[in-house]
């Protein structure tokens, strides 16, 4: 069968199943991450941010052997463009002085990079505040961007610019270009991947990210501890704070209004919803009701948001899955990384489709019978009328290679109709 063929049954098949149509299969979607690295042993998560052009290898050779049903490579960024701007968030597999092993994601430095007492300043000039005091406290080599203002009151000639040109916000100015720079080499890279996979005939999985706004001001302002302090002390700042991340994704979001695409799905990692982190009243109004908003304005450009659950949610999915029914079936895709799939399935069917049921810790430590086992399961009880797509619990890594041939052959032929 000819590639291009290929890509539009697979495009049909995962879309059907979106829209909970039996599929002539069930459809395969496993996030691969670094899994391609061990397999092989080609590439390395070092070589994400370094050498992007040695993940290709690896990434087109796991495509053509397992044949997904989506094209997914690895989601990096430029090691040279974080050095420049002296990320302090993270710390990546490369990084001069860095501990985290080659073979190693990024590992995330929680910092608080927002004190309580400046909600106000957020919610009242968020481009001010991201511009002059989350980017220069975050990235510590922009910190001349603190100076970053234009005075409107003397708008003649030049005036005006003054405490834009001036050293310290020249130089940063002048590192976000090489930023830039560093960034849009990687960028040729990644592109050219994404595209030989289409080639070869896998259509994307996803053609955009979101979060939480609740995740943004956690992940990133306050840091969790914080933010636990803070649900108490002033939860109404951090609903307006969450209306604003709202809105700023929005009106980025914009683009699936223009920019043609073979698919237009939106990927929601939600890292702070899990249970036991709120309360049902606070998971509510300060976690969901914000992020519905930015679901409603996708789900009105045609896209489709792809909720991915992180952690447990036994007391949260008949939550979502009621949600949910106030928009047209077959709107939302939604994953779970553990839980009874069996109870999901009953859930969500009619209302969305569900991704997911294979235990990393299987792939990982079980043996293939075991995996053989759990993909008749997830076959039997969750794909019977359509809805549902075979992922694993969370990303790949080094996964046992026999358990990873087991889960696809096995999906192949006893999921197909």
């Amino acid at each position: 069968m000819a590639n291009e063929e290929l890509f539009n049954q697979r495009l049909k098949r995962v879309e059907d199943a979106i829209k909970l149509k039996e599929t002539d299969q069930l459809p395969m979607i496993p996030m691969p991450s670094g899994n391609p690295y061990f397999i092989y042993n080609k590439g390395s998560h070092k070589a994400v941010y370094y050498s992007p052009e040695d993940c290709e290898e690896p990434y087109i050779k796991y495509h053509e052997e397992f044949k997904p049903d989506v094209g997914m490579g690895p989601l990096g960024q430029s090691g040279k463009a974080n050095e420049i701007a002296q990320s302090n968030m993270i710390d990546w597999p490369g990084r001069p002085g860095t501990t985290v092993s080659d073979m190693s994601t990024y590992q995330v430095i929680e910092r608080c990079y927002m004190e309580a007492d400046e909600y106000d300043e957020l919610i009242k000039d968020p481009s001010g505040f991201i511009w002059r005091k989350y980017i220069p406290r975050a990235f510590p080599g922009l910190k001349g961007l603190e100076g970053l203002s234009f005075n409107p009151a003397v708008i003649l000639g030049l005036f005006s610019f003054a405490s834009i040109l001036t050293p310290p916000v020249m130089e940063a100015l002048d590192k976000l270009k090489l930023m830039y720079e560093e960034s849009q080499k990687h960028g040729a890279i990644a592109n050219r991947l994404t595209q030989k996979l289409g080639e070869l005939g896998f259509p994307p999985w996803m053609t955009g990210m979101a979060e939480a706004p609740f995740d943004i001001i956690s992940d990133y302002f306050r840091g969790t501890a914080a933010v636990f302090e803070d649900q108490i002390e002033c939860p109404e700042k951090i609903a307006a704070a969450c209306e604003v991340f709202a809105d700023i994704q929005i009106a980025n979001l914009q683009y699936f209004r223009v920019v043609p695409m073979p698919v237009k799905r939106v990927f929601f990692p939600l890292h702070k919803g899990m249970d036991g982190f709120m309360g049902p009243k606070q998971y509510e109004e300060l976690y969901w009701k914000p992020m519905d908003r930015i679901f409603a304005a996708l789900l009105e450009m045609g896209v489709t948001p792809i909720i991915y659950t992180e952690g447990k949610y036994n007391s949260r999915y008949k939550f979502i899955a009621e949600q949910l029914k106030k928009y047209p079936a077959g709107s939302f895709v939604i994953h779970f990384e553990e839980g009874d799939y069996g109870e999901f399935k009953k859930a969500f069917s009619g209302i969305a489709a569900l991704e997911g049921g294979m235990p990393l810790q299987l792939l990982d430590w079980g043996t293939k019978e075991q995996v053989v086992d759990r993909v008749k399961y997830l076959v039997d009880n969750c794909a019977a009328g359509g809805g549902f797509l075979l992922d694993t619990g969370g990303s790949m890594e080094s996964v046992k290679y026999e358990n990873l041939v087991a889960m696809f052959e096995t999906a192949r032929t006893y999921g197909k109709k």
